[in-house]
């Protein structure tokens, strides 16, 4: 748009010229014989050297007297009178001097001071042919239409509709950067359209937005419909009028008022862009320009998106694809779990690789991608860096790619390829497998490929993720039932992976044929990653594992011990005295336990099962979609709350952890919405029984109070952590 406005300066100035040198478009170019008819004379000199002189005049009045009406004072009033005055006294001026010197008019307009209009040339009238303005009409004549050439100039039609509605969408947007207003395109093509119908219906000639006379009348104060209104009925009356009156109109007074116009284009488009672009944004408004003054407005403005695209895409590729890079320590899902099994996916998870992508993936940005990858994968010979930060998992995260080019799909085969000789998972997330994006992974084949997995939210491949190390570790023991917890831990997982979008389906996590056989692998075979699962696990899981072997194997004793013992030693005998008042709970799937909003009625001991805590924030009322285009999923479904847009985020629980803890002690509304995900055993302790026992058994409450909220605290700052890793 500024090369635009910039180019219609330039055609200003040209014309400018042309009228004061009473010569036609087609005449002027810039070649040597334009330059030596500049100079010709010492009257052609004069006759496009005063009108510019005018306008550098009036544009220097115009910038004090603006510089004065910002600083207040009566110069505001008078600010857009300025231009409108300027013009009427300098024709009373020329006059002065005509009269004064007892000058010839029919001299002066043989000179070129005054518009000839007469055929001859030479008539002191200025006036026209006499013919009148509606005499077209009279060329209408139903019995000579013959329609066969309406037919044979379809082509030429169309291409005059072209011509005519391309205007609106190109000056209209420039009006409003010119004059700061906020204009809408879509209204102003409307009122075109209708204009337009109305003119066809009664034979005249069509409505054409001129971008140099809307700015001229906006900028003498015609911002307002009276002033539209008062405009048209002055063009009426001159329509009625003729021609006459121009040639009395002098030719500086009109060269004056186009170099203005031209002057001012010329200096938005070049002088006041000069710091608010980029080199290569300038050389592009420059090259419009260029363009537009040496061929023609459409060329030029062809010219512009040609080279717009090209530098588009030059400096697209320049930008970083990649927001973010961490490993999976720093990104946990967030899921409620015992702590030593936090502890161990927390080291673990340093094998997880994050890579978070931005932008549009195309081959500009995609080869960054892939080098990064490249250089985590395979580093370069004699490194350490594989052994000391082995990968097992590549998750790239495309929440913010609002597209993907058929050469950056092609780039992800050659990671996937690169990524499985390796025997590293590749894990996509923030897409669906029918979105745009979905769609053009899927047209590469790179979504069926062996070790690669899809899941519609980063929170769920992390939950995936984490799920498979776990499940690696206790299948090594020999743990092969992992739902039901008859070992003493909690080796139920995770919960259904509704958002898993490929290959897996529904299947639940801790299915023994839900193919994290590779991670499984590693802790019988010799490698970094073995090694580091192993000494994880035995710094963590194990001694859980030896802590917790039973000696009362009757619940809710076991759940207790898993509910505070990893992080505490749990005196059994100690609180003997709290087993009375828990009340177990067997709930099927779907059961809603409580909303959001909901006055608490206890806390809850997950013996068996899984629960999830949809949490809801204020701002849920303006739900946003992803920016890849798939839509969002209401608050309270599985998967929703991963991005970074959206307003809720979901909370699984398994079993060996607490739920509703806090705001059961702090008697305070519920701040989640919590549901059972998976067929539940819980123990639960009621507000009245807690009451019951603070006032019986005081010591017992007390230390059980201290240990909820120390369970509290580790739970929400691994929720906390998960929230501020997802931005």
């Amino acid at each position: 748009l500024v090369g635009c406005i910039g180019g219609v300066g330039v055609f200003l100035l040209e014309t400018g010229l042309t009228v004061s040198l009473r010569i036609s478009d087609d005449d002027f170019s810039y070649s040597f014989y334009t330059l030596r008819l500049l100079f010709s004379s010492w009257s052609t000199f004069a006759q496009w050297m005063l009108p510019l002189v005018l306008a550098v005049l009036l544009r220097m009045l115009t910038t004090f007297i603006g510089r004065m009406a910002r600083e207040g004072g009566a110069a505001a009033r008078w600010n857009q009178l300025v231009f409108p005055v300027y013009f009427v006294i300098i024709p009373i001026l020329f006059y002065i001097v005509v009269f004064a010197g007892r000058m010839d008019l029919a001299k002066l307009r043989k000179d070129g001071w005054l518009f000839d209009l007469s055929p001859s040339g030479g008539s002191d009238s200025g006036g026209g042919d006499g013919d009148h303005w509606y005499a077209f009409y009279e060329y209408f004549d139903l019995n000579l239409i013959h329609f066969t050439p309406l037919w044979a100039t379809l082509p030429t039609q169309f291409a005059l509709l072209f011509f005519n509605v391309l205007p609106p969408p190109l000056n209209v947007p420039a009006l409003s950067v010119s004059l700061n207003e906020d204009v809408d395109t879509d209204k102003e093509l409307v009122s075109h359209g209708y204009s337009n119908l109305l003119a066809g219906v009664l034979g005249t000639v069509p409505n054409y937005l001129v971008y140099v006379n809307t700015l001229l009348f906006y900028r003498v104060g015609g911002t307002t419909r009276v002033s539209g209104f008062l405009l048209a009925l002055a063009t009426l009356g001159l329509l009625m009028m003729g021609t006459g009156p121009i040639a009395y109109i002098p030719i500086p007074v009109v060269s004056a008022l186009i170099f203005v116009l031209g002057i001012d284009l010329v200096k938005e488009a070049l002088w006041d862009t000069r710091h608010r672009v980029n080199r290569t944004e300038y050389i592009t408004i420059a090259s419009i320009m260029v363009a537009m003054t040496v061929w023609d407005f459409v060329k030029g403005v062809l010219w512009g998106i040609v080279v717009s695209c090209f530098f588009f895409v030059v400096s697209n590729s320049q930008r970083r694809s990649i927001r973010a890079l961490h490993t999976g320590d720093t990104a946990i899902s967030t899921v409620r779990r015992p702590s030593s099994q936090k502890a161990y996916i927390r080291e673990v998870s340093k094998q997880t690789t994050i890579l978070r992508l931005q932008g549009f993936l195309f081959f500009g940005t995609i080869t960054q991608v892939e080098s990064t990858i490249r250089s985590l994968i395979s580093p370069p010979p004699g490194s350490s860096s594989w052994p000391r930060h082995p990968i097992r998992f590549l998750v790239l995260d495309l929440t913010l790619v609002y597209g993907v080019d058929m050469s950056a799909a092609e780039a992800f085969v050659r990671i996937q390829r690169l990524l499985a000789a390796r025997y590293v998972t590749l894990v996509f997330c923030g897409l669906d497998a029918d979105d745009n994006i979905g769609r053009a992974l899927r047209s590469v084949d790179v979504l069926g490929m062996e070790g690669v997995e899809l899941f519609r939210t980063f929170g769920d491949a992390m939950e995936w993720t984490e799920n498979a190390y776990l499940r690696a570790w206790f299948r090594s023991l020999g743990v092969r039932n992992l739902k039901e917890g008859h070992v003493g831990v909690g080796v139920e997982v995770g919960p259904r992976e509704f958002s898993r979008v490929n290959g897996g389906g529904d299947r639940i996590v801790g299915d023994e044929d839900s193919g994290d056989g590779a991670v499984e692998d590693e802790f019988s075979a010799l490698s970094p990653r073995r090694e580091h699962l192993s000494n994880a696990a035995n710094n963590t899981l194990v001694s859980e594992f030896l802590s917790q072997a039973p000696v009362i194997r009757e619940e809710p004793y076991p759940t207790l011990i898993r509910c505070f013992s990893s992080f505490e030693d749990f005196d059994v005998e100690k609180f003997r005295p709290l087993v009375p008042y828990l009340k177990r709970m067997s709930l099927p799937t779907g059961t809603v336990l409580w909303k959001q909003g909901d006055m608490p009625d206890g806390l809850y001991f997950i013996e068996t099962g899984i629960l999830r805590a949809s949490y809801k924030f204020t701002n849920s009322a303006y739900p946003m979609a992803n920016v890849n285009g798939s839509s969002e999923s209401p608050v309270g479904a599985p998967g929703v709350g991963d991005g970074i847009f959206d307003s809720g985020i979901d909370e699984s629980m398994v079993p060996g952890v607490l739920a509703g803890e806090l705001t059961t002690l702090s008697n305070l509304p519920r701040n989640a919405t919590a549901v059972v995900e998976r067929d539940a055993v819980l123990w639960k302790l009621t507000s009245e029984s807690l009451a019951e026992l603070e006032e019986k058994e005081p010591r017992v409450a007390s230390e059980f109070t201290r240990l909820v909220v120390k369970s509290a605290k580790i739970d929400y700052d691994t929720l906390l952590s998960a929230l501020a890793s997802r931005h």
